[in-house]
């Protein structure tokens, strides 16, 4: 899967749990809760969309990783690599 296709399929996760984000708007260093307005409850849905759509498990302590939609692209990169 290329950095592509994970981007689109986060972003796609993203505007299904954010469906006021516009995803032609969303910048790939836009963070999550500062730029675009998630709350807790949004990324914790995103988070779970993730992990149905990629299979990954996501630990909490990963959470950082996943802040704006760059990192989450290259987190989950990795993570399908391994």
């Amino acid at each position: 899967m290329t950095p592509t296709d994970i981007r689109a399929g986060f972003i796609a996760d993203l505007t299904a749990v954010a469906p006021d984000l516009d995803p032609g708007s969303i910048g790939d260093t836009d963070h999550l809760q500062d730029d675009l307005g998630l709350d807790s409850m949004d990324f914790l849905n995103l988070v779970s969309a993730l992990h149905k759509r990629f299979g990954l498990p996501i630990p909490e302590a990963d959470y950082p990783q996943l802040a704006t939609p760059e990192k989450s692209v290259a987190y989950l990169a990795s993570q399908l690599a391994t």
